[in-house]
C-alpha cells in the first residue's frame, strides 16, 4: 500500500478483527472481515457496522451561511429546520458532478457537511473559491471518526448503548449529551444511522457497537448494498461530466431556487431531455459478475457505454449494474448485452430501484 495511504483511527481494530485492508479515496480500509455474503446478510437481516471515519465533516457557520450554501448545492436548505438534513449536490459551472453529499442543519448559524472522503480537498478547495464574506468553513475531518449502523436491529443497538438517548427521526441529527453527532441517514436501504465521535474514542465506542449486536461489515458489502438500491457511487457512478438529470437525482436539484452553481445546464437539460440517462440494468443469463469498465452493447452488437458500477447481488441471486445509456436505450425493457472479457451475456434495462423495500 502507499507510504501516502491515510488511516482510520479504527484500523488496529479491523486487523484485529482479520479485516482485509484495501486502498479507497487514498484510505486504507477494510474490505471485508469474513465474507462478503455475511457482510451483506447482516445488514439486511439484523444490523451491521460500517468504518466510515475515511468520510470528511465541514462545519459551516455564519448569519448568511445557509443563503450561501444555497448558491453552493442542488438543493434548498433554507426548507431545513436545526435538526434535519437533506442530501444534496455539489456542481462545477457546467452542472457535472463535483460530489455528492449530505447536510445536517444543526442550528440556525451552523451547518455539517459529510463529504466523499476522495473529495475532502477538493470539496474544501472549491468552498473556499467561492466562498462569502462571514460565512466561515471548519474542515475537522481529521478529528472525527464516523461509524454507520445499517439494519432492521439498528436502532435497538442505540436503545441498548445509549438508553438515555433518543434517535432523530429520519433525515434528523442529533448532539448527544457526550457530545457525539449522529445522523439518521443511510446508504444501504436499511433503517440506520451515522454515529460521529471524537477520533480518539473511535475504536471503543466501535467495539461497543459489535458487542451490542452490530456485525463489523466492509466496503465490499457496502458496495453490494448500496447498489441494490441504486445509490450512486462518486468516481464510478457520478463525475464532473455528468451531471444531476442525467444521472436520475432530479429530486435533489431545485430548480425553482434562483441561482446556484450549474443550475442553467440542469435547467437545460431538464427542458429538452438529457442525451444520456444513469441506467439499471441486469443480467438475465448466468455469468461472471458485472464489473466497471464493461462495454454495454445493443442487441445488434452497437457500442452504446461502459458499466459505471457493477456487481453480483447477494440478495437477489444475478448480475446487477448501471451505466449511461443514449435515452433511447435506457427505456425500461431494452434488451442488451455486456461484454465481459470478449463474451457478450444477455440484459435488460430494469426500473430503480433493483431491490423493492417494502414501505
Amino acid at each position: 500500500m502507499s507510504e501516502n495511504v491515510l488511516h482510520s483511527p479504527l484500523e488496529a481494530a479491523h486487523l484485529a478483527l482479520g479485516a482485509r485492508l484495501i486502498p479507497f479515496g487514498g484510505w486504507a480500509m477494510p474490505v471485508q472481515y469474513t465474507s462478503i455474503l455475511s457482510e451483506h446478510a447482516a445488514v439486511r437481516n439484523t444490523a451491521g457496522v460500517f468504518d466510515i471515519s475515511h468520510m470528511g465533516q465541514v462545519f459551516v457557520t455564519g448569519e448568511n451561511h445557509i443563503a450561501w450554501l444555497d448558491r453552493l448545492l442542488t438543493n434548498n436548505l433554507s426548507k431545513l429546520s436545526p435538526g434535519q438534513g437533506q442530501y444534496t449536490i455539489m456542481l462545477n459551472e457546467n452542472g457535472g458532478v463535483i460530489d455528492d453529499l449530505i447536510a445536517y442543519r444543526i442550528s440556525g448559524e451552523e451547518t455539517l457537511l459529510v463529504v466523499n472522503a476522495s473529495m475532502i480537498p477538493e470539496d474544501v478547495a472549491w468552498m473556499e473559491k467561492n466562498l462569502d464574506p462571514g460565512v466561515t468553513l471548519r474542515n475537522e475531518s481529521d478529528e472525527w471518526a464516523g461509524l454507520a449502523i445499517q439494519g432492521p436491529n439498528a436502532a435497538d443497538i442505540f436503545k441498548k448503548l445509549y438508553p438515555n438517548e433518543t434517535l432523530p427521526p429520519r433525515n434528523g441529527i442529533l448532539k448527544t449529551a457526550n457530545g457525539e453527532i449522529v445522523c439518521r441517514t443511510g446508504y444501504t436501504g436499511e433503517d440506520g444511522y451515522e454515529f460521529f465521535c471524537p477520533a480518539a474514542l473511535g475504536p471503543v465506542i466501535f467495539e461497543s457497537f459489535i458487542s451490542a449486536g452490530a456485525t463489523p461489515c466492509g466496503l465490499g458489502a457496502r458496495d453490494t448494498l448500496r447498489l441494490e438500491m441504486c445509490y450512486p457511487l462518486n468516481g464510478n457512478d457520478l463525475s464532473p461530466e455528468r451531471s444531476p438529470i442525467e444521472a436520475g437525482l432530479g429530486f435533489f436539484c431545485d430548480l425553482e431556487k434562483p441561482d446556484f452553481i450549474g443550475r442553467n445546464t440542469l435547467v437545460s437539460q431538464k427542458s429538452n431531455g438529457p442525451k444520456l440517462k444513469l441506467t439499471a440494468i441486469q443480467l438475465t443469463e448466468k455469468g461472471p459478475p458485472p464489473r466497471p469498465h464493461y462495454t454495454v452493447l445493443s442487441e445488434n452488437g452497437e457500442t452504446l457505454g461502459e458499466l459505471s458500477s457493477g456487481v453480483l447481488s447477494p440478495t437477489l441471486g444475478h448480475g446487477i449494474a448501471m451505466a449511461y445509456l443514449p435515452s433511447a436505450y435506457s427505456k425500461i425493457g431494452t434488451t442488451l448485452l455486456i461484454d465481459v472479457r470478449g463474451r457478450q451475456f444477455k440484459a435488460v434495462t430494469v426500473k430503480k430501484p433493483f431491490l423493492k423495500k417494502p414501505k
